[in-house]
């Protein structure tokens, strides 16, 4: 069983929109995120003096998935400036610095690349980093601290509202007796309810065309995983490319089913339960 740990989010202005600092117990790392409109407000904390790895998240061409660039800097003020005057597609931005000043050029740019390899894996976001960013050759003691940061980052990261790391691992997903079932108009479909969301597995098929009813929000959602690759077209049919997890049950039935769907009814085990009785009957036993 996985230990609880506590990490602060300290609302520096006392309001919710504004300045978050984020710190966890026994970690060396401290974390900043607010608006673009509070940037220059949150330059003169001294974190933002020295190396740190960042992220600015905006909205992706069709709106149903956040967009986001990946850096790193050696002084990240100065760095963020040069984002401020020339780049337009970000809203907000989250840094992580070393509260220690144990980060270094090298340590950032091994972070850079993790997390531009991982988002690249998840394609839960439009990832505006047009390259790989090349590994930094580190010393092994060097990777194992910043793998167990990275680690950390990956924690906190949902906790400020940011999932495009949220990577599914099959091993976490696939069981015969826990999977969920969908079939319709061209549509067959596995998954299975995660504490984070619904997961549909990989190979799932599901219905290319959208009826005019179909919600905008499910119709842009599946151009995003189109053209980031989640799903392709293939023998008339949408075919899922890798485990991937959806906000919602619902969601996920209704990007497969190309129409509104109720997914606690639309999903069901292999003796015909919706999820909807499943669900019912846990809390009930």
């Amino acid at each position: 069983m996985s230990r609880g740990v506590t990490v602060k989010i300290f609302l520096a202005d006392g309001k919710p929109e504004g300045l978050k600092i984020v710190e966890k117990s026994n970690w060396s790392g401290i974390g900043y995120m607010c608006s673009r409109s509070q940037l220059p407000d949150a330059l003169k904390r001294s974190h933002f003096a020295g190396p740190g790895i960042y992220i600015l998240i905006g909205q992706s061409e069709h709106g149903s998935q956040s967009s986001i660039y990946i850096g790193e800097a050696d002084v990240v003020a100065t760095r963020l400036k040069q984002h401020q005057g020339t780049d337009e597609d970000w809203t907000q931005f989250i840094l992580f610095a070393s509260k220690d000043a144990n980060l270094n050029k090298a340590h950032v740019r091994y972070l850079e690349s993790r997390l531009v390899g991982i988002a690249r894996q998840a394609k839960r976001a439009q990832l505006r980093n047009t390259t790989q960013p090349a590994q930094t050759q580190i010393s092994e003691s060097d990777q194992a601290d910043m793998e167990s940061f990275l680690e950390d980052m990956l924690l906190i990261y949902p906790l400020l509202g940011l999932t495009a790391f949220e990577v599914v691992e099959t091993k976490d997903v696939v069981g015969a007796s826990e999977r969920l079932y969908l079939k319709g108009l061209k549509a067959e479909a596995q998954g299975r309810e995660t504490t984070e969301g619904f997961v549909v597995l990989k190979g799932s098929r599901g219905r290319i065309d959208d009826v005019p009813s179909q919600h905008e929000f499910a119709k842009t959602l599946k151009q995003d995983l189109l053209q980031s690759g989640v799903l392709i077209e293939q023998d008339g049919n949408l075919v899922v490319t890798q485990d991937y997890r959806f906000e919602s049950p619902s969601t996920a039935a209704a990007v497969l089913l190309g129409r509104t769907a109720n997914g606690r009814i639309e999903w069901k085990d292999s003796n015909g339960r919706t999820l909807r009785q499943i669900q019912s009957a846990a809390i009930e036993s």
